[in-house]
């Protein structure tokens, strides 16, 4: 496999205070990179180390199969959590003034500018200042600016922040258009349903160190319990209950639904399978809803960072 960005054994610390020891991660090229973790946990001093913001300790990062290095800034595109545009500047002038420290020409400029301020419904914006938008306007003006350069690996710290419904939606498929155009995208936020949504790979940081990491749909894989979610009609749903109860581990839903259903949820032991289990439950009534519960993403962080300690 190819990968876009690699991190090995990446030390970092502030003092006494460890932010980063010895993470390893490897970002797949164009891939959707999901970076994960609590408040702390070591996800900013990593993001700052590759956009060479700090230097680590220890370690080294390599882009591309190159060790990184200052030129590498032209093919990384960041956009932080903590926006840093310049608010007394007007839209059209701070774009081209970006995008020239990102080594693009003026007029390569403007016309990439004009595209995407057309794409996402930005005309008229050129000579207002940053300060004269709303926090979502001036949003699209920073996603402007990170990709505007083309760059290889994009960043995106906490994208969505400030984004009504509509927007976040339309951000959301620029940048799934963007990896699909090619781009290796690194995205870090704590919206767990964004993740499900965008993510190929996850990595999850908890108090400096790596506790989970992988492809998402073998992550879960891993974190499957054998959890059901059943609906039955059923004549006497105490008795159901009670013989269920009897060899399952079960909890019961309120009724639900035209056919008055019981639904319960069972946590099937390794010695029972899935066909016994049926088999068991169109005895007791008519089934008409049996689907494994897959554990989301933001159950397995909150699993994973509290197993941790």
């Amino acid at each position: 496999m190819l990968y876009a960005l690699e991190a090995k054994n990446i030390c970092k610390t502030y003092g006494n205070y460890t932010a980063l020891n010895d993470v390893n991660i490897q970002v797949p090229k164009g891939s959707i990179y999901g970076l994960l973790g609590p408040n702390g946990a070591g996800k900013t001093s990593l993001i700052r180390i590759i956009n060479q913001i700090t230097v680590p300790d220890s370690g080294v990062i390599m882009l591309n199969g190159e060790s990184l290095a200052p030129h590498h800034i032209s093919n990384i595109g960041y956009m932080p959590e903590e926006r840093g545009l310049y608010k007394t500047m007007k839209v059209g002038e701070q774009c081209i003034y970006l995008a020239q420290l990102k080594g693009m020409k003026k007029e390569e400029a403007k016309e990439r500018l004009t595209y995407w301020f057309d794409r996402l419904g930005m005309q008229g914006w050129w000579n207002k200042k940053l300060q004269e938008l709303s926090k979502g306007m001036a949003q699209k003006v920073q996603f402007i600016v990170t990709v505007l350069h083309q760059p290889d690996l994009l960043i995106f710290d906490e994208p969505f922040s400030g984004f009504d419904p509509v927007n976040a939606d339309l951000i959301k498929d620029e940048i799934l258009r963007l990896r699909d155009q090619g781009a290796t995208i690194i995205f870090s936020t704590h919206r767990m349903e964004s993740v499900e949504e965008l993510c190929d790979y996850i990595t999850l940081v908890n108090k400096s160190n790596v506790v989970l990491e992988g492809k998402l749909n073998d992550v879960k894989q891993r974190f499957r319990n054998r959890t059901y979610a059943v609906s039955l009609i059923c004549q006497d749903e105490q008795r159901v209950v009670n013989e269920l109860k009897s060899s399952l581990e079960i909890t019961t839903g309120e009724h639900t639904g035209l056919d008055n259903t019981s639904d319960f949820t069972i946590q099937l032991p390794e010695n029972k399978s899935v066909a016994a289990l049926l088999q068991q439950l169109t005895s007791l009534g008519e089934l008409t809803h049996f689907s494994e519960i897959i554990p989301s993403v933001n159950e397995i962080f909150i699993k994973t960072v509290r197993s941790d300690g």
